[in-house]
């Protein structure tokens, strides 16, 4: 049975309940009702026999008055007054009780009856006399009559004076039964009620329990407790089915935060090894794309060296030799490790002195540079090879007409480093395709360190982590180009 009641859905359990309590409470107002109007019965019928003497008295006076009406008038209305008086009162005596019992009152209403009836003869007989205009007889008879009515008025008095007594002592017995039984129904109605909650508490506790513990528990799941205790589930219903949908979700979450949980690491370790490439692949890149350097510039530039010995006193060959041999000594020394703004712009004034001693001082060179800049870190061969370039692609056929501008300065948390020339400038298209990677140099004469322009663009995006580093700049053709990179202020006064 229990399991049958455990199968059932949930709005049915709850409408069970509601059937039940109001059927208990409709069978014990059903029965107080019928108790208390058996009661109300008995009550009512206390006094009925003293209300139906009453009747009598008074229809008893109505024959006797009407039969002096009409005694003294004579006239049709009176006569049909005697008439309806004396059918009333003849009916009311033949309601009473006319067996043989022991009881007294039994005795008096029998007699009572048959000496109504005399009494009714004897009227009758005197308006027969009356009309008969008999007046002696009629004399008699309406005497004989009138002795018989107060005979029998006195014994009606007499039967309900006795009765009334009686009746008060069954209608005293009978309002104490009925102040019991208000006392009865009270508490029947208070047990009823308190009985049926107390049911009704007990059953919908039964059903409520459940979804209790399972809101516990999703309230333990809900502050992170993926191990909280999963309720069980002895019920069918849609409580019953929550629950184990429940439970299932869990076991699923919990399987599904394993499964992430090793795939995290999983991931974790293989970004691991990844990081680890990238920073050996960086670490290789800079050492490959600092190895660039073009043997044919060395060569060069020595030989101009011994050109210049040759012409000249030892002073300024020794003067010359030692700007080189600083130059090539600031390659070898900087390349694994980074280096400041001073430094590279050094390297640029040296390169500048090899270019003018070899090109008999044709290139103008001229900085404007922020002093409180220049132990701002950054790699090292970026400022050369872009002057490099600004002479060899921009100023080299301009004779001493030729002039470069190096600017650093400060904007908010970058600084900037400028390389301005007022060569041949490029174009548009050209310049896309050189910040993309997409173009290069002709570099067949074989006067160029090697260190290009995508070396340069390479190093400063690794260095920087960030894609805008470097902007060319150029009007157009004969107008000049100004390439300028951008570089994290970095507070930090160490070389």
């Amino acid at each position: 049975m229990r399991s049958k009641l455990a199968g059932l859905p949930l709005s049915h359990k709850i409408s069970g309940i509601f059937i039940l309590a109001n059927l208990m409470t409709f069978i014990v107002d059903i029965a107080l009702l019928l108790s208390i109007n058996r009661m109300s019965v008995d009550m009512e019928g206390t006094y009925r026999e003293n209300s139906h003497l009453n009747v009598m008295l008074e229809a008893l006076d109505g024959v006797q008055r009407t039969m002096t009406e009409y005694l003294n008038s004579k006239s049709t209305d009176s006569l049909s007054d005697y008439y309806m008086s004396e059918q009333r009162y003849s009916e009311l005596a033949q309601e009473l009780d006319v067996k043989v019992s022991d009881r007294a009152y039994d005795r008096m209403e029998r007699n009572i009856h048959y000496m109504s009836e005399d009494y009714l003869g004897m009227v009758s007989r005197t308006i027969e006399a009356k009309r008969g205009r008999n007046v002696e007889r009629y004399r008699v008879s309406f005497e004989e009559a009138t002795r018989k009515y107060e005979y029998i008025k006195a014994y009606i008095r007499s039967l309900n004076e006795e009765q009334f007594v009686s009746n008060s002592v069954k209608y005293t017995n009978l309002a104490r039964r009925f102040r019991k039984l208000e006392i009865f129904a009270v508490v029947v109605m208070f047990a009823v009620l308190f009985s049926s909650a107390f049911v009704i508490t007990g059953i919908i506790r039964n059903l409520i329990q459940p979804l209790g513990a399972l809101a516990k528990s999703a309230g333990e799941v809900a502050n992170g407790n993926l191990e909280a205790k999963l309720p069980e589930s002895t019920n069918n219903d849609e409580i019953g089915r929550l629950t184990v949908a429940f439970g299932k979700m869990m076991v699923s979450i919990r399987e599904y935060i394993e499964k992430l949980r090793m795939s995290m690491e999983k991931e974790r370790v293989m970004q691991e090894k990844e990081l680890m490439m990238e920073t050996h692949l960086k670490d290789a890149q800079l050492k490959y794309l600092r190895a660039q350097i073009n043997p044919h510039f060395l060569f060069n530039t020595l030989n101009a060296g011994a050109q210049l010995a040759m012409m000249e006193g030892a002073d300024r060959t020794y003067e010359y030799v030692q700007t080189v041999a600083d130059f090539f000594r600031y390659n070898v020394k900087k390349q694994d490790e980074l280096v400041s703004i001073e430094n590279e712009v050094d390297l640029v004034d040296n390169y500048i002195r090899i270019l003018n001693v070899r090109f008999s001082g044709d290139i103008h060179y001229d900085q404007q540079v922020d002093e409180r800049l220049l132990k701002v870190k950054m790699p090292g061969m970026i400022l050369q090879p872009i002057v490099e370039n600004a002479v060899n692609h921009g100023i080299r056929e301009m004779g001493d007409k030729g002039h470069i501008l190096l600017r650093v300065y400060r904007d908010e948390d970058r600084v900037f480093i400028s390389v301005k020339d007022n060569g041949k400038g490029m174009s548009r298209e050209d310049i896309d395709k050189l910040i993309g990677g997409e173009w290069r140099y002709e570099e067949s004469a074989g006067d160029s360190n090697g260190v290009g322009m995508d070396n340069v663009i390479a190093r400063l995006k690794l260095f920087s982590e960030r894609e805008d580093v470097i902007q060319i700049n150029s009007e157009g053709k004969d107008m000049g180009t100004e390439v300028v990179i951008s570089l994290p202020y970095v507070n930090d006064t160490e070389v």
